[in-house]
C-alpha cells in the first residue's frame, strides 16, 4: 500500500526567490574563512553549458524515426533466415556487441530457447570450441543455468589441463576468455580456462593477422562482461565494418541507432546542464569538482537504452550532489563543520540551518530542494512518499564520508577489512541504486524496498567493485592532497608489500567480487531486471571511468576522446 504524506515547502535558494533568513549570505567570501582550508586544485569543466546548448542533431527527426523503425524489422527477419544454430548465435552476439541488442530481447529469448540444450541435439558441433564458449556465454548472459563442465572436452584426460592443441584456435581461445568471466565462485575450470587463454592469447599476439590483433588486444584490455555497454558499440561498429563477413544491414541499423541514441542523449544533457546552471552550485562552490559531463556518463552507464531519459537526468542530478559533499569532506570542511553537516543530513531538518556554515547552508538547502522535487514526481506518479528512502542514503553516506574524515584528522590507518567495511558505503553506490530504483520506470513494491534499504548483496557487490575501481584509478592523485589511505595502501601497510603487488591483490578482488554479482544477478530477488542490469552495469561505468586514471576527478585526454565519440560526434552513416 502506498504511503501518503506532505512534503516540507521547499526552501528558497540565494540568488532566486531568496528567503529572508539566508539572503545576506555572502557567497564570495566563502573561500575565504578563518577556517584552514585544503585545496584540490581541479580543474574547471572542459564541457560549459554553452558549449553543450551547442549541441544539434537531425537524427530525432521523423525520416530517421521511420527509418530506424523499417531497418529494425528487416532485421528481426535474419532471425528467421539463421537456419543453424550457430549463425543464430553469431546474430544475437553480433547484435549485442553492436549496441542494438535491446531492440530484440524477445527474438533473442526466443532463439537460445530454441538451442538451449548445451550438450546435445542442439545442432552445434561438440569439439567446437567458439562454437561451445559462445554459446555458454550468451546463455549465462541471459540468465540460463549452463555448466562448466562443457569444457571439459577440451581438456587432457591425462594431467588434465586444457589440450594444447586448442591454443592455436584464435577465435575459440578469444571466445573462451570471454565466457570465463561469467564464472561464480568455486567454479575452478573457468578459473583455469581464464588463465589459459589470457596466457596463450598474449604470447599469440606477436605471430597473428592484425585484425586479429586487434581483436585479441581489445579482448586482453578489458573482457567484454566487464565493458560498457555503448563503448563495446562504439568500438565494435568501427571492427565490424571491416570483417569480411559484415552484413550491411546490421552495420546500418547499429549506426543510425547509435546516432539517435547519442541524439537522444544530447537532449538530456541539455536540460540537465539547464537546471546545473541555473542552481550555480558549480560556481558557488568553487572548491568542488564541476563535473556535469562525468556524471551524466555514470547515468547513462547504468541505463542506456531511450525509454530511461528521466532515470538519467535524475541520476546525474544525484550524481552532482555525491561530487560536490564528497570534496566538502574530503578537502573543504572542518571536522567540526563535517559533523554538523552528517546531523543536518541525518535529520534531514531545515532549522539545523542556523548551525552551519554559509558554504554548507548552501549545499544542504540545494539538496533539500531537489529531493522533494524528485519526491514530489513520484508521489504524482506512483502514490509512494520516497522521502524516507532517499533520506537515508544520503545520510548513510554522509556518516561513511564522516568515519573517513575522522581518520584522516586523527592520522588514524585503517586495516584493509576495517576500510572496506566503510568503502563500500562511502562510494556512493547506495545513494545511486535507491535512485535508480525510483526512477526506472518499475513498479515499486513493499518488498523490495524494503530489501533495498538493507543494501542487499547485489548492490554490496556493485559497490566493492566501483570502490576497488575507484582506488586503483584515483587512490594516488587522492594520497596526494592529503587523503586517507585507500584499499592499496591499507594493503601494503599490514602486508607489507609493494604497490604493484597491492594492486594485483586488489584486482585478484575484483574478479572475485564479480563472481559474486554473477550468481546474485540471476538469483530469485525482488527487484526486476532494469535494476539488476543497472547494478551490473554500475561497475562496467567504474571500469570506464578509472580504466586510465581518475577519469571523474581529472578527465584525461583518452576520457575525452571517449566522451566525444559517445555524446557529441555521429557515426558517418554512408562510410563503410
Amino acid at each position: 500500500m502506498a504511503h501518503q504524506r506532505l512534503f516540507p515547502q521547499l526552501l528558497s535558494f540565494p540568488s532566486r526567490h531568496v528567503d529572508p533568513a539566508i539572503r545576506s549570505l555572502d557567497t564570495t567570501g566563502i573561500q575565504h574563512s578563518e577556517v584552514p582550508r585544503r585545496s584540490a586544485n581541479y580543474k574547471p569543466s572542459i564541457w560549459n553549458n554553452d558549449f553543450l546548448q551547442s549541441l544539434n542533431s537531425d537524427y530525432l527527426g521523423e525520416i530517421y524515426v521511420r527509418k530506424i523503425q523499417r531497418l529494425k524489422d528487416d532485421v528481426k527477419r535474419r532471425f528467421d533466415e539463421a537456419m543453424e544454430p550457430l549463425s543464430l548465435l553469431e546474430l544475437i552476439n553480433t547484435l549485442q556487441r553492436l549496441g542494438v541488442g535491446y531492440h530484440f530481447e524477445n527474438e533473442i529469448k526466443r532463439a537460445l530457447d530454441t538451442i538451449l540444450p548445451i550438450d546435445k541435439n542442439n545442432g552445434l558441433e561438440e569439439e567446437d570450441l567458439y562454437a561451445t564458449a559462445l554459446h555458454f556465454r550468451l546463455l549465462r548472459q541471459y540468465g540460463y543455468e549452463v555448466s562448466q563442465d562443457i569444457f571439459k572436452s577440451f581438456k587432457d584426460e591425462k594431467d588434465g589441463a586444457f589440450k594444447a592443441s586448442i591454443s592455436e584456435d584464435i577465435k575459440g581461445m578469444i571466445s573462451l576468455y570471454e565466457a570465463s568471466y561469467y564464472a561464480v565462485e568455486g567454479e575452478d575450470l573457468l578459473d583455469e580456462a581464464q588463465e589459459f587463454t589470457a596466457r596463450h592469447l598474449k604470447e599469440l599476439k606477436e605471430s597473428i593477422a592484425p585484425h586479429l590483433v586487434k581483436q585479441v588486444s581489445h579482448a586482453l584490455e578489458l573482457p567484454l562482461h566487464w565493458t560498457l555497454p555503448r563503448i563495446e558499440a562504439r568500438w565494435f561498429i568501427d571492427f565490424y565494418k571491416m570483417k569480411e563477413d559484415m552484413d550491411p544491414l546490421l552495420l546500418e541499423f547499429a549506426k543510425l541507432d547509435f546516432n539517435m541514441l547519442q541524439a537522444t542523449y544530447q537532449q538530456e544533457l541539455k536540460v540537465v546542464s539547464r537546471w546545473w546552471k541555473s542552481l550555480d552550485l558549480g560556481k558557488t562552490l568553487s572548491f568542488a569538482r564541476d563535473r556535469l559531463v562525468e556524471c551524466f556518463l555514470w547515468a547513462k552507464g547504468l541505463c542506456f537504452e531511450p525509454q530511461f531519459g528521466n532515470c538519467r537526468k535524475q541520476i546525474t542530478k544525484t550524481s552532482l550532489f555525491i561530487t560536490t559533499i564528497d570534496d566538502i569532506y574530503d578537502v573543504y570542511g572542518s571536522l567540526d563543520e563535517l559533523k554538523l553537516f552528517t546531523d543536518a543530513v541525518e535529520r534531514w531538518d531545515v532549522n539545523t540551518l542556523q548551525d552551519l556554515p554559509e558554504y554548507m547552508k548552501i549545499c544542504f538547502i540545494a539538496l533539500y530542494n531537489t529531493s522533494n522535487e524528485m519526491a514530489c514526481e513520484i508521489l504524482k506518479e506512483k502514490g509512494w512518499d520516497i522521502i524516507p528512502y532517499i533520506k537515508k542514503a544520503w545520510a548513510d553516506l554522509c556518516k561513511a564520508y564522516l568515519v573517513e574524515a575522522k581518520w584522516y584528522y586523527t592520522g588514524y590507518r585503517p586495516s584493509l577489512e576495517e576500510y572496506m567495511n566503510n568503502a563500500w558505503i562511502s562510494i556512493m553506490g547506495n545513494v545511486i541504486h535507491v535512485h535508480a530504483y525510483f526512477f526506472l520506470g518499475i513498479k515499486i513494491t513493499k518488498e523490495a524496498l524494503e530489501c533495498l534499504m538493507e543494501y542487499p548483496n547485489l548492490v554490496r557487490w556493485s559497490n566493492l567493485v566501483v570502490r576497488f575501481a575507484d582506488d586503483l584509478g584515483t587512490s594516488t592523485d587522492e594520497l596526494e592532497r592529503g587523503d586517507v589511505p585507500k584499499s592499496i595502501q591499507c594493503y601494503m601497510h599490514e602486508s607489507g608489500v609493494s604497490e604493484e603487488t597491492a594492486r594485483e591483490h586488489i584486482k585478484h578482488l575484483i574478479r572475485d567480487t564479480m563472481k559474486k554479482m554473477n550468481k546474485d544477478r540471476v538469483a530469485s530477488s525482488p527487484f526486476p531486471q532494469p535494476f539488476i542490469s543497472a547494478a551490473v552495469n554500475a561497475t562496467r561505468t567504474a571500469q570506464f571511468m578509472y580504466q586510465y586514471g581518475d577519469g571523474h576527478g581529472v578527465p584525461d585526454q583518452e576520457t575525452k576522446e571517449r566522451v566525444f565519440s559517445l555524446l557529441v560526434e555521429p557515426i558517418p552513416l554512408m562510410e563503410g
